[in-house]
């Protein structure tokens, strides 16, 4: 059997997996909601050596700023100069300056294709010890094993992309205003629409970039008087939101709904410090899935919280939606939860959807609220109409309203190609899993397990 007709009974089989999967979801989500997610601990030695690798790290990087300082150290005038030392006090530029930079050279390169399974990056090398890099104009074909293009719609040709071009024919590249003056555009009614129906919400309002979609917003809805309880691992845009907020801010540990309710009830009975009146609002703020972390909100449990204590329950989908659950519509399909129960849905359109932006969705009052006053209608450019056409096309696709069976085939195969390796890896609503494999196999060998295929052909 050649790697191609594999490939066709992989599709085939993974599209039978995926009906039978559907049929039985209900039950499936049901299940979901008993199981506690379990994750060994770090092993003390390894926890040991590692802070002791930091440490001494951390010691070296004292003595080569001392040198530098004395000149005796090459470089040491370029890197750390009287005017420009003053701005880098903080031990973030010190970690920069002498951890990251001994390893710079593997972050932060510049691709030169589409992120795809296999991309090119832009060759470099450096001759001040990754201060600065030089370019020579050559690339190299790698593994992407980094992209957020969960879905593969990141490409350079398709349906998707062809609609994009036929939208920068009629419309340009750019609306050059924001939302409140001359900024929104048929396309963007369109998508905001959609995004309402895909996720089941009344109304959605989409912004030009999904980190500002937070930052943005947040101090829209919450401000002095309110409590916000954070989980502890959210994300930053997230954090940055609920302190430009005004409001008081609590974390809890992460994914702990235990101390969640412990917090609640605190907030409850002692109310605002100093006059314990109570307090304006009380908003959870949590993700959909925790990317650094690779854990799922618990939803269910904090559904029930939030009616309990009538918290106000704003939920972070940028890495759930359009890869979580059956039909990709987030945590909410996951867990077989009405989307009403969530008072506002975030999330972004970089990841599953290939393109740029994110979305807030609730109900019509809140969203004409926002269209009032949020910092990101009336000052951020609104979102070009090229980038909203790649939404609404990507977005019919995975709701299966493009006329094929993509959407549901998303679910399915991905193929990455590395050399003579070939790896098959099958998803069923859920991400992406990177399998590190240590084995060797003689030709045409074929290996199954847990859903991931691997041919050597």
């Amino acid at each position: 059997m050649t790697v191609a007709e594999y490939a066709a009974l992989c599709s085939k089989e993974n599209s039978m997996f995926y009906h039978s999967s559907v049929k039985n979801s209900e039950e499936a989500r049901k299940n979901r909601r008993s199981k506690n997610e379990e994750f060994p601990e770090t092993h003390t030695a390894i926890a040991v050596s590692t802070y002791l690798s930091y440490c001494i790290l951390i010691l070296y990087g004292h003595v080569r700023d001392f040198l530098r300082r004395l000149g005796l150290m090459r470089h040491g005038k370029r890197a750390i100069k009287d005017d420009v030392f003053k701005l880098e006090l903080d031990f973030s530029h010190f970690y920069t300056r002498n951890l990251y930079t001994r390893v710079r050279d593997s972050w932060d390169r510049p691709i030169a294709s589409a992120p795809g399974p296999i991309m090119d990056i832009m060759d470099r090398y450096s001759d001040d010890y990754n201060i600065t890099f030089k370019y020579p104009g050559t690339v190299s074909k790698v593994l992407n094993l980094g992209s957020y293009n969960y879905l593969g719609f990141a490409e350079t040709s398709g349906p998707c992309i062809e609609a994009v071009i036929q939208r920068i024919s009629d419309d340009g590249v750019c609306s050059c205003s924001y939302r409140r003056d001359l900024g929104t555009s048929r396309q963007l009614k369109e998508l905001e629409a959609l995004t309402a129906r895909f996720v089941g919400k009344e109304d959605a309002m989409v912004f030009g970039m999904g980190f500002a979609t937070n930052s943005a917003n947040i101090p829209s809805l919450m401000g002095k008087g309110c409590l916000i309880l954070s989980d502890s691992c959210n994300h930053t845009s997230v954090v940055l939101g609920a302190r430009l907020s005004g409001a008081v801010v609590r974390k809890f540990k992460h994914n702990d709904m235990v101390v969640l309710e412990k917090e609640l009830r605190k907030a409850i009975t002692d109310g605002q410090p100093k006059t314990h009146k109570p307090w304006k609002k009380i908003f959870l703020l949590v993700e959909g899935i925790y990317s650094m972390e690779g854990t799922i909100l618990k939803l269910p449990e904090i559904v029930e919280l939030k009616k309990k204590y009538k918290a106000y329950l704003y939920v972070d989908e940028a890495h759930s939606i359009g890869a979580l659950g059956p039909t990709g519509r987030g945590v909410c399909d996951y867990f077989c939860i009405d989307p009403s129960e969530i008072d506002i849905l975030m999330g972004t359109f970089t990841k599953s959807f290939g393109s740029a932006g994110g979305y807030v969705a609730a109900s019509h009052e809140i969203i004409n609220f926002l269209r009032k006053v949020s910092y990101g209608a009336a000052y951020a450019s609104a979102m070009s109409p090229p980038i909203a056409q790649m939404i609404v096309s990507t977005m019919k696709v995975i709701m299966g309203e493009d006329g094929s069976s993509d959407g549901k085939n998303n679910c399915g195969m991905i193929v990455c190609f590395f050399g003579k390796l070939v790896i098959y890896l099958l998803l069923n609503g859920h991400h992406l899993l990177l399998i590190l494999v240590n084995c060797r196999l003689s030709r045409n060998t074929v290996v199954v397990h847990n859903r991931c295929v691997i041919v050597l052909s």
